[in-house]
């Protein structure tokens, strides 16, 4: 079983997302069958998450040769300190998404349990293969499981965000496709550490050609994360999905980001001779406008979801700060953000969703309105959440940024990273005061609270389990950036990669 622990993250959700469509997990009234069903799965995938980051650390990166086909011919998974942490990451997020779920939420449709554990198998998929076309494969599994999920409940404002989201993914598995088939032209192979060797050798005619291809990829990993200017997707997107696949959402854009770090790193990193960091000069403005245009954004938002998912902008751009340094150590800063981002935002949609129930019509709109029934609860939960989002000690927000300010060394980086991410800091404090503002203290003359059911225990626990990931991230930030480091220093070592491909020919 050990020997198989790399491909268990996807075997669970995908068989579990298939049985739950069988009866008796099947039909509306057996909601409570696939609760129970789908707590299991999470916590299945959880354990089996932890115990391979555990193996990881112990014995080292893993490759997997599924079926037993070999490299660079068969479908390969890769199990490194950097993909198991997201897998990791994903899980933890799916849990606090499933808890809060169980509040009536997943109610709204019968597929919605399964339709989260495609969305998990898609996602803990891009994280683990080792190969362009299986990541093409996977983004396609987390992009159908995502655009029924988008439309889950009701309201016009949904289906309008999904046919643009459908729309703009459509277009980008197209393109994705023809860079796929321009790289294999011309090094006859899409397993990652393969093509970073063929692509060391190429002559200068085919060097032109992948340097196309890269800057086309770098176009869909762009799109895929949000970055600057395929972003406008996003807030709205966002804002429109019911607060736990918003929630899931978070780490989609970490999906693309990873595919940023993982590909220009091993493909077209230090060793890929003449096309080494051929992204460089563009990477850097990208990730500055990324950051300040998300900024802006969170400034100018007229409600608590689209804010958050400006704040997703904002995170988005400061990863991509963190690659453009090009070190390990700004990769491995890169990565205890990439952690905490994604949690507190995910924390920060379900928050919001409490919010809104609460304040009736005004939903979270900024925007006078009745009293809210629960405003202590709610009042602490929210000033957690934006602290930590807004970088304020002692939370982890503000070890995530220091970090990464720590590992911009070069004088002229160190001017750009510092101003930019401290005033889009100082930003974010001024919008999530006014929001706290408007929505705790502004309300209507009557003083009357509103008449709003108390909150769900579910979603109560739901948002805590990922709120309080933020205290625990600060209390053992050593070992964590330790770990990073480590993460990082495996990603930034392409030959120790090559190699271990080479010699674990044989691989299960």
């Amino acid at each position: 079983m050990t020997a198989h622990l790399v491909i268990l993250p996807i075997i669970i959700p995908l068989l579990g997302g298939l049985l739950m469509l069988l009866p008796p997990f099947a039909g509306p009234e057996k909601y409570q069958y696939r609760r129970v069903a789908a707590a299991c799965l999470i916590l299945a995938q959880l354990i089996c998450s932890i115990v391979l980051m555990l193996s990881v650390i112990t014995t080292g990166p893993t490759l997997y040769a599924v079926g037993d086909w070999q490299p660079p011919f068969g479908i390969i998974l890769y199990a490194d300190l950097l993909s198991v942490m997201l897998v990791v990451l994903a899980g933890f997020l799916g849990l606090g998404v499933t808890i809060y779920s169980f509040s009536g939420i997943d109610r709204d449709g019968k597929y919605f349990h399964p339709l989260i554990q495609f969305q998990l198998l898609g996602i803990y998929g891009a994280f683990l293969t080792n190969d362009l076309f299986n990541l093409f494969v996977f983004f396609e599994v987390l992009l159908i499981a995502s655009y029924t999920l988008l439309m889950h409940g009701e309201g016009k404002q949904k289906t309008a965000a999904n046919m643009h989201y459908v729309i703009l993914n459509l277009i980008g598995s197209s393109l994705f496709l023809f860079v796929l088939g321009t790289l294999y032209g011309i090094t006859g192979t899409l397993n990652i550490p393969d093509m970073a060797v063929k692509v060391a050798q190429l002559s200068p005619s085919n060097q032109l050609i992948a340097q196309a291809g890269g800057s086309l990829l770098l176009v869909v990993f762009g799109l895929k994360s949000a970055m600057l200017p395929l972003h406008f997707w996003l807030p709205r997107t966002y804002a429109a999905a019911s607060a736990p696949v918003a929630a899931l959402f978070a780490i989609m854009t970490k999906v693309g980001v990873y595919c940023i770090f993982r590909v220009y790193t091993v493909v077209f990193g230090e060793e890929a001779g003449a096309l080494a960091n051929m992204i460089q000069p563009w990477i850097w403005p990208l990730a500055i406008l990324t950051l300040v245009l998300g900024t802006i954004g969170a400034l100018a938002s007229t409600n608590l979801r689209i804010l958050i998912g400006n704040l997703v902008l904002v995170s988005v751009g400061t990863l991509l700060i963190a690659f453009a340094l090009r070190t390990p150590e700004a990769t491995a800063a890169g990565l205890f953000y990439l952690i905490h981002s994604t949690l507190i935002t995910g924390a920060l949609f379900l928050i919001a969703d409490m919010l809104g129930q609460q304040r009736g019509k005004a939903l979270d709109y900024f925007v006078i309105a009745r009293k809210i029934k629960q405003q202590a609860l709610l009042g602490i939960l929210f000033v957690i959440a934006a602290m930590t989002v807004a970088g304020l000690p002692p939370f982890s927000g503000f070890l995530g940024k220091l970090v990464i300010l720590q590992s911009a060394t070069n004088t002229d980086e160190r001017l750009w990273v510092w101003s930019i991410i401290l005033l889009s800091s100082l930003a974010t404090i001024i919008a999530l005061s006014r929001a706290g503002t408007t929505l705790f203290w502004r309300y209507t003359k009557s003083n009357q609270a509103s008449q709003a059911h108390d909150i769900s225990k579910w979603k109560i626990g739901g948002a805590i389990v990922l709120l309080g990931a933020s205290p625990v991230l600060s209390l053992f930030g050593a070992s964590i950036v330790e770990y990073t480091n480590n993460a990082a220093a495996q990603l930034h070592d392409v030959p120790q990669l090559i190699e271990l491909m080479n010699l674990k020919g044989d691989a299960q």
